[in-house]
């Protein structure tokens, strides 16, 4: 084969890879239109497309005069569609990059504990009100979260150091914090002294998007894009990474830094997320995968589609949830868990071997 038809079948393949994210992007648009669109007094899109437009050029004068609907969009709906991107994103490409620095397409980046140490923290805090810092503006749940989350990757990242930092040591480690924290959490489950304490620590661990406030999300926004682009820079050493810790020495990738920092922004990401929103689980597991599927496992376009579908699955997962028992409004975390197992059983039992190298 000519220099020339590689060359050709290179652009069409890359082609293929922008018309791939073009259309998530498209579809991400429409699941954010039908999101505010529907629910409990939504008010028609018309009405919601000029509440927000008004709001960002005051000067059009467009603003609808019922009150209630400009607070239904808002300070309702608008900020909850919000936190959905932001977490989709944040867990989809954290799932992305751990499943590639580490070359196991199994694991996410709550294989470091940080779901269960997460969860411990919180149920210290709303079980005997203990907090490790003093918080700011009464975040003592969600700082308890961040802390231990960050606790579980320090506790994984030392346990891997002891036997050199790689990739088994890595998962093991995470592993067995993971159990260790996870036993914590019931402890702390088995002597709350009063059931509604109880009752708020599983309410939490379903996960939910209800609190979302955009307070809360201009705190976590600057993390995830920073982590985000952060991710996307390591794009290139993690397509080395996928061919062996051998291969990538040999072109001069510091695989054990990589490792390190990949870990690093992964853990800030996801705690970030889940110390708002609680464990909302296989967002950060399935995204790279329907991706890979979609466009390949390429990084450098394998986690940008990972945000988009991450954000598409996880606002789509909301939507449904505030639907489905309407006014009833289910967690979003059983409804992602719902959506997710079916896709993963057919994932392991399909014939059709996915790439994820």
């Amino acid at each position: 084969m000519s220099s020339t038809e590689i060359k050709t079948q290179y652009t069409k393949a890359k082609a293929r890879k922008f018309l791939a994210l073009f259309l998530v992007f498209i579809a991400l648009i429409i699941t954010i239109i039908l999101s505010i669109s529907l629910g409990a007094g939504s008010p028609r899109f018309s009405e919601a497309a000029n509440v927000i437009f008004s709001r960002a050029f005051p000067f059009l004068n467009i603003a609808p005069e019922n009150s209630i609907t400009q607070f239904i969009i808002m300070d309702v709906r608008l900020p909850r569609v919000c936190l959905a991107i932001l977490a989709g994103a944040g867990l989809a490409s954290s799932g992305a990059t751990m499943q590639g620095v580490l070359r196991n397409p199994l694991v996410s980046s709550y294989i470091l504990g940080i779901s269960s140490a997460a969860g411990f923290g919180a149920a210290l805090a709303i079980v005997f009100g203990v907090s490790v810092f003093t918080p700011i503006g009464g975040y003592v749940v969600v700082g308890n979260a961040f802390v231990f989350s960050l606790l579980a990757m320090f506790t994984v990242y030392g346990i891997a150091r002891v036997r050199s930092i790689n990739t088994e040591t890595v998962i093991l480690a995470g592993v067995a914090v993971g159990f260790l924290f996870s036993a914590l959490l019931s402890l702390v489950q088995f002597v709350a002294p009063e059931y509604e304490a109880l009752r708020s620590v599983v309410f939490w661990l379903m996960g939910g998007l209800g609190s979302a406030k955009w307070q809360n999300i201009l705190i976590i926004l600057p993390i995830i894009v920073v982590t985000l682009l952060l991710m996307s820079k390591k794009s290139w050493d993690l397509n080395v990474m996928s061919l062996g810790e051998e291969v990538a020495t040999s072109v001069g990738v510091n695989s054990k830094r990589t490792l390190t920092v990949c870990m690093v922004l992964a853990t800030l990401a996801t705690a970030s997320i889940i110390a708002f929103t609680g464990v909302i689980g296989f967002v950060c597991l399935i995204s790279p995968h329907i991706s890979r599927m979609m466009i390949g496992s390429d990084h450098r376009f394998l986690i940008p589609c990972s945000v988009l579908v991450g954000s598409v699955l996880l606002l789509g997962s909301d939507t449904v949830a505030r639907l489905v028992l309407a006014p009833t409004e289910l967690p979003v975390g059983i409804v992602t868990s719902l959506l997710g197992v079916p896709f993963f059983i057919y994932m392991l039992l399909s014939k059709r071997r996915q790439s994820w190298r």
